[in-house]
């Protein structure tokens, strides 16, 4: 008599079980868990370590844990050839699209092709959703869950039967949010990005996501266009799946991802819906399996000389601003020493040589077709600027192996490095009495703001004017156009936008002048404790800390008090004294901000660092390698 079938309830089920009593124990047919499956069985490569998902799948100690863990995650269909055997890695995919998460949403196909690649090179995948971040969708601001996002995958690749993860990343604060928590927990783990929409177009003229926004809100407030136009416009950029076509935060962090070594050479700057994207993930996930088994971590790739490598790339492409935030916090998770200091001392001499938008002409499509970040690495190669070519990649070569002579064919995207769009092209960290750290995009300065400010030849790089003040985006809405002291040299100062004031420091430094002076083509500098999205090609003073919320001096000027730029000296100062600034002090009091409105407003407010430190949780980067310092955790039953 045949055996009856696992989960049969059919009669004959029973009548099977009677008529084998007394003839001893018979065993029910399973293709989850066969009867003669070896949980000892190996296959593949050794790995150079023990693989931890096996003190929950295999783990001789406790055959009871063991077999409750094991048990539950048959349920969906896995067997238990797929789980136990000890050389067989269990690869998590953090999934990072959703329909709250559009410019991600991609993920959601690509990461079959990701399952695949895992599948062949010997693993099992394991997806998971990860908090939805989304820049155009969240408010008050995507920045306030970076650090949301980035606990709950801690939690995820700390608490469960991982050996490694993929990291599907795009929109702006996906990408540090999954890599500060994969340099957290630092089991191997490689990124990879859903990849920027393909290009928009309003009839020959390309439309850059980001940037249509900004050029069209001028155009309105200077009458040139309607309502209805200005919507049309904006939504011309976005015509396919993707994040940003433009070289903003989104593309920005996709690149640094892949300079720090952690995302495939070439991957980045692939467009979502192109074939190599799916041809990427397949790649993606055969290289995790491989990662797995050689015990390559997160902190054997992100070192100082990957994050100064990160650096000089974000440079040659005009980065965006976010990048010095995102990349102080993950070195600062993985235990490398960064500060904005850094930034301006690697990469300010470098030049741009990547003429995308905003501070070029062409959009990613153009960009991929160029060659890459491979092509901008080999520019840099072929002039010993990148800083270490020797640094370590995912891929298991160097960056410089990777990379060297993949020099771009298409010389009107990626320049020559010796005739570059800009000379020097990297971030200026300006310090003063206005606050202590403040990072200026100098790739983004434009001829007529240079000629404007920065060309008197009896004080030359340095400008000083009246400030008027605005106490965020909806005091600079409601008085923008009917503040009769803002003209021409007037310096516009943007406040309460920083971690703690707003919070999350959000993108509201994306000040424009009033309609009337657009129109004559005059524009103004602009200031803030907050961020200016990566799109804009504004050369604004960002990320000014401390924020006035937390005691900087932002949070004490007044409308017509003087303040004084100077880039050469890197000096930002309020032209006051210091008896003034203190009498100041006394009047104002503490700079006054709105309540928080969720739970986490008020975690994170208790807990969050300055702009300049990375906006980390501050208590968090004391927990560092948890899977080489932490073991494994308790048992849960």
């Amino acid at each position: 008599m045949s055996q009856p079938c696992e989960g049969c309830t059919c009669g004959r089920a029973q009548e099977a079980l009677a008529a084998t009593s007394g003839s001893g124990p018979r065993q029910l047919r399973s293709f989850t868990s066969p009867a003669e499956a070896d949980p000892n069985a190996t296959e593949g490569i050794e790995p150079a370590v023990p693989l931890r998902s096996k003190k929950w799948f295999n783990d001789p100690t406790d055959l009871g844990m063991s077999a409750l863990y094991t048990e539950r995650y048959l349920n969906q269909g896995l067997t238990v050839p797929e789980l136990s055997p000890k050389n067989r890695p269990i690869i998590g995919i953090a999934q990072t699209g959703s329909d709250l998460s559009p410019c991600n949403k991609y993920h959601v196909e690509l990461a079959k092709r990701v399952r695949d690649g895992i599948i062949a090179a010997g693993g099992t995948p394991l997806e998971f959703p990860c908090h939805p971040i989304q820049e155009t969708g969240k408010r008050p601001t995507a920045s306030l869950d970076r650090n949301l996002s980035y606990l709950s995958l801690v939690e995820v690749l700390f608490g469960y039967p991982l050996d490694g993860v993929v990291l599907l990343t795009g929109c702006d604060k996906t990408t540090p949010a999954l890599l500060m928590a994969a340099a957290t927990v630092n089991i191997p783990a490689i990124a990879m990005n859903v990849g920027p929409m393909l290009n928009g177009y309003s009839g020959q003229k390309l439309i850059g996501s980001g940037g249509v926004v900004w050029e069209s809100r001028a155009q309105l407030a200077a009458g040139e266009i309607t309502e209805a136009e200005f919507l049309h416009h904006v939504a011309l950029s976005a015509p396919s799946a993707g994040h940003c076509n433009t070289i903003g935060t989104a593309s920005t962090m996709n690149a640094m991802a892949e300079a720090l070594g952690m995302a495939l050479p070439g991957s980045a700057s692939i467009p979502a819906v192109y074939r190599e994207r799916g041809a990427c993930a397949y790649a993606t996930g055969l290289r995790i399996v491989q990662l797995v088994r050689e015990d390559v971590k997160p902190s054997d790739i992100m070192t100082k000389e990957a994050f100064e490598n990160a650096i000089a790339c974000c440079a040659a492409i005009g980065g965006s601003t976010n990048a010095p935030i995102h990349l102080n916090a993950i070195a600062k998770h993985v235990g490398v020493q960064l500060d904005c200091d850094d930034w301006e001392r690697v990469g300010y001499k470098l030049p741009l040589i990547l003429n995308v938008q905003p501070a070029g002409q062409w959009l990613c499509e153009e960009y991929h077709r160029a060659g890459g970040l491979p092509a901008i690495v080999a520019e840099l190669l072929e002039h010993d600027a990148l800083p270490h070519p020797s640094a370590l990649t995912v891929s298991g070569k160097s960056i410089g192996a990777n990379c060297r002579g993949d020099l771009s064919q298409d010389r009107r995207v990626i320049v020559p490095f010796d005739k570059p769009l800009m000379a020097e092209a990297g971030f200026l960290h300006l310090k003063g009495s206005l606050f202590n750290s403040g990072i200026m995009k100098t790739s983004v300065i434009s001829k007529a703001f240079r000629e404007q400010y920065l060309s008197n030849p009896n004080d030359p790089m340095a400008f000083e004017g009246p400030v008027a003040v605005f106490d965020g985006p909806e005091d600079y809405h409601h008085r923008i156009e009917k503040s009769p002291n803002i003209g021409p040299g007037t310096i516009l100062i943007m406040r309460g936008a920083g971690p703690v004031g707003y919070p999350g420091a959000a993108e509201v430094v994306n000040m424009i002048p009033p309609g009337e002076l657009i129109k004559k083509g005059i524009e103004l500098p602009c200031i803030g404790d907050g961020r200016q999205s990566g799109t804009s090609g504004s050369p604004s003073i960002l990320n000014a800390s401390p924020e006035a919320a937390t005691g900087g001096m932002l949070g004490y000027l007044k409308d017509g008090d003087r303040v004084r730029i100077d880039l050469l000296k890197r000096t930002a100062d309020v032209l006051l004294s210091e008896s003034e600034i203190e009498e100041r002090k006394n009047e104002v009091g503490s700079y006054q901000f709105p309540k928080s409105q969720t739970p986490w407003q008020e975690i994170y407010r208790g807990s969050v660092s300055e702009l300049s430190e990375g906006m980390v949780i501050k208590s968090a980067v004391k927990y560092q390698r948890l899977a080489q310092t932490q073991g494994i955790p308790r048992q849960n039953h």
